[in-house]
């Protein structure tokens, strides 16, 4: 039984909140009441064992303690399995939690939909883009200030998104049609900021409009679906292959990992250790460089003999310069192909926030090798360079499918434009 299918997280529309505050109240009012629910009474069964009898000549006590186990031996009691990740309660509705409650309401999502894992997940997105909003949302609120947007307000914007590491192409984007809508009609600092989120987010979808995918990459149910993992040494790909895992096993998913890493110094060992923190399994060639599409083969074998609903395949990540790690890839892909062409195949690129313009040039060379279909981004939390999503979206028209802000293992969540734009611009 899945805590909560994030695969598959409900989305709606955009729109406005008509009262946060008290949307917030709502749903604080139910998660709580939900968390002081008592818990399921067990389920008790005859049981087919003799009754003991209580011998005679006992004292009072020692004759009820005896009816006491007369009536437990009688009974089986069977219960559910704890929950092995609980999730912490709110405490109270601070300013997180109702920044929270405001991008959900803002979504249309009724306060009785919603989870503490949705509330949670959104204050650590906002707290992990601290580093990229300081003084940019401050200078921007000043910039735009009461004032009609203005060339030089427009000039301004300019400076502090490319500080952002936005991406010389993806703010042209955004200024062009901030300069076209200026020329329409007067606007104001409110408008030109909702303006700004606007046309930031449409820049994020603009690759799942040209290529008509859902908003969410979710694995299909009841069948076989690989997702080949990309990128470089030392952008997190490995830790978000363990993410994955456990995202996917929360979900409701059945998973399995194949160490297709097989060059890398304990790059098996470290799956393996974030694999077993979701009880997934770990396919593995024990063998100092052995070959990744061996290990794939391998997988793909176990995979249906166990029904697995999604593969994760760790690949590589030397430098892509090197000739040999493409033609890896590219073999890789074409084993794939051949032993599952019915499977649903996926190619995420991990990209390392922090590494911004630069970690985003180097890991496109792995474009063509391995048939990229989207991208995950991780380190946000710790880097003041997250508007290089924006930059992803704009210069390699690849979605971005997953974020990770922090370290935990559950800190790797579903890609949500509008979710995203409001956390990178939220007031400080």
């Amino acid at each position: 039984m899945s805590e909560f299918d994030w695969f598959n997280r409900e989305t709606t529309e955009p729109q406005s909140a008509e009262d946060a505050l008290a949307w917030a109240k709502e749903a604080y009012a139910r998660l709580k009441a939900a968390k002081a629910e008592p818990a399921q009474e067990p389920v008790l069964e005859p049981a087919p064992a003799q009754k003991p009898v209580p011998e005679p000549g006992l004292s009072l006590l020692e004759q009820a303690a005896a009816k006491r186990e007369e009536r437990l031996a009688s009974l089986v009691v069977v219960e559910s399995e704890p929950d092995p990740t609980p999730t912490a309660e709110p405490e109270v509705i601070d300013s997180d939690f109702l920044w929270s409650a405001e991008v959900l309401a803002a979504q249309g999502r009724p306060a009785a939909q919603i989870s503490i894992e949705e509330i949670n997940w959104l204050g650590k997105l906002r707290q992990g883009m601290e580093k990229t909003r300081q003084g940019f949302v401050t200078q921007l609120l000043e910039n735009l200030g009461d004032d009609p947007l203005s060339e030089q307000s427009l000039e301004e914007i300019e400076t502090l998104l490319l500080k952002a590491d936005v991406g010389v192409e993806s703010t042209d984007q955004v200024l062009n049609r901030l300069r076209q809508r200026m020329n329409e009609a007067v606007v104001d600092g409110a408008e030109a900021l909702a303006l700004l989120k606007q046309q930031l987010q449409q820049l994020l979808d603009d690759p799942l409009c040209k290529t008509s995918v859902e908003p969410l990459l979710a694995p299909r149910k009841s069948c076989l679906n690989i997702w080949l993992i990309v990128g470089v040494n030392g952008v997190g790909k490995t830790t978000t292959i363990g993410k994955l895992a456990n995202l996917a096993v929360r979900s409701g998913y059945s998973c399995l990992v194949a160490a297709g890493d097989t060059f890398r110094a304990a790059a098996v060992q470290q799956l393996q250790v974030w694999a077993e923190r979701s009880g997934v399994e770990v396919i593995a060639n024990p063998s100092n460089n052995a070959d990744p599409a061996a290990v794939v083969f391998d997988a793909i074998g176990a995979a249906r003999s166990k029904n697995i609903e999604l593969l994760l395949v760790d690949t590589a990540g030397r430098l892509q310069t090197k000739h040999n790690l493409m033609e890896e890839l590219a073999k890789v892909r074409r084993i794939i192909d051949r032993l599952a062409p019915e499977a649903k195949v996926e190619s995420l690129l991990v990209l390392d926030a922090s590494q911004g313009q630069n970690g985003l040039r180097q890991a496109m060379a792995f474009a063509s090798a391995a048939q990229l279909t989207g991208v995950v981004i991780t380190k946000l939390d710790g880097t003041a360079r997250g508007g290089v999503a924006l930059a992803v979206a704009a210069e390699s028209g690849l979605p971005i499918r997953f974020i990770g802000a922090g370290e935990g293992i559950g800190d790797l969540r579903p890609f949500n434009s509008f979710e995203f734009i409001e956390a990178l611009l939220a007031k400080t």
